[in-house]
């Protein structure tokens, strides 16, 4: 089973631990933080969304048009336009990196974050509305003929679209979440299920509950998995615990919570951050190099479980959730180009070469186990 790689797209240097040194939106290190990815074996990269970030479809139009090779998943929250316009925009986003495009639908977990933009469903509500949302961008991508549509959170009449995918017969679909609102929406629609790094027991548990949705919705084949982390390596294990507690320091200097939360207090809204912060104060570091106080550090924001070790000791672990059935790894350092470049160097390789010897394994058994049928088939033919 093949096994890919997807970093970030940042449009500034900015992280947990270091300002940015210039504009929200920086084309020049954008593009050079792409390349980053695209000459050191990562296979796509993650445009992210905020309510007061740079736009990330523009942003994407234009490292598509700068770049050969790295693919894009561009993140979209299905309030901000009518299902049919996005649906333009994401084909002729495909049709600009020639069918280097997958969408990352993102429901939203904060009603703070969602009202800034005017949304005011319950989470369910938005649930149930990206699932509606999904399905009619996938029919856009797929009609030739007008086709109307009277769903609980969209109608129109007539509508069909003149721009398509590259991708037959569409770009894939990106999803993500932990509640059970989530698992039956992204389970009926996503081709890639979407999970925070956890400790390897708690993700084979979220990936049965992703395969058990997609089952009840009736799909033969369930999603393809995809695991995020945060890597912190060095070239000793002594080096890459120092590096870890030196990051550490300076994400809490930067306010850690309170930059991330409204008010700097309570638990968060979404499920997959409570389950971080559990899992942080159940224990600090879980199976060969899962460390979670970044992610206490930060209340449970998004990707921030650490992996900290040597790269082989990193690759071992990124190893044991492919394991699990994880064929897409999502990673960024703190560093944001120096750790793309670092990990791309030295762990990603690792994990490639582990995972073809694993395969090339797996086929010669395959042969010897179908030679070795064929040969009793024959024997018993002949003894007739």
């Amino acid at each position: 089973m093949p096994v890919e790689f997807l970093g970030i797209a940042a449009t500034n240097d900015g992280t947990e631990t270091t300002p940015r040194s210039g504009a929200a939106f920086d084309p020049e290190y954008t593009v050079r933080l792409a390349r980053a990815h695209e000459d050191h074996g990562w296979d796509r990269v993650l445009f992210a969304y905020g309510s007061g970030s740079p736009d990330p479809a523009t942003a994407a139009a234009l490292l598509a048009s700068r770049l050969d090779r790295l693919r894009i998943l561009l993140a979209h929250r299905p309030n901000q336009s009518y299902p049919t316009y996005a649906a333009r925009v994401f084909a002729t986003l495909d049709q600009i990196s020639d069918g280097r495009l997958t969408v990352h639908f993102i429901t939203g977990g904060n009603d703070h974050e969602q009202r800034r933009e005017g949304d005011t469903l319950t989470k369910d509500q938005r649930y149930a509305r990206t699932r509606e949302y999904i399905e009619i961008v996938k029919r856009v991508w797929t009609s030739r003929e007008p086709f109307d549509h009277a769903g609980e959170y969209y109608q129109f009449q007539d509508y069909v679209s003149d721009v398509f995918p590259v991708q037959q017969p569409r770009p894939g679909v990106s999803f993500g979440g932990s509640s059970a609102a989530a698992l039956a929406a992204g389970g009926a629609t996503a081709d890639v299920y979407c999970l925070w790094g956890e400790p390897l027991a708690r993700t084979a548990e979220q990936i049965a509950a992703v395969r058990d949705a997609a089952l009840a919705a009736g799909r033969a084949e369930p999603p393809r998995i995809q695991v995020a982390f945060r890597p912190i390596i060095a070239p000793t294990e002594e080096l890459a615990w120092e590096k870890a507690h030196r990051t550490l320091a300076a994400i809490r200097q930067r306010g850690g919570v309170v930059r991330r939360r409204p008010g700097g207090e309570g638990q968060p809204e979404n499920t997959g951050s409570r389950r971080l912060i559990a899992i942080a104060e159940q224990g600090e570091r879980y199976d060969r190099a899962l460390w979670t106080p970044t992610a206490a550090a930060t209340g449970g924001a998004g990707n921030s479980n650490a992996l900290v070790g040597t790269p082989e000791t990193v690759a071992a672990a990124l190893l044991d959730y492919y394991d699990l059935g994880v064929d897409i790894i999502s990673a960024r350092g703190y560093h944001l180009l120096d750790d793309a470049i670092d990990f791309g160097r030295h762990v990603i390789p690792l994990v490639r070469a582990e995972v073809a010897r694993r395969d090339a394994d797996r086929a010669a058994r395959d042969r010897r186990a179908t030679a070795a049928a064929t040969a009793a088939a024959e024997t018993a033919a002949g003894a007739h």
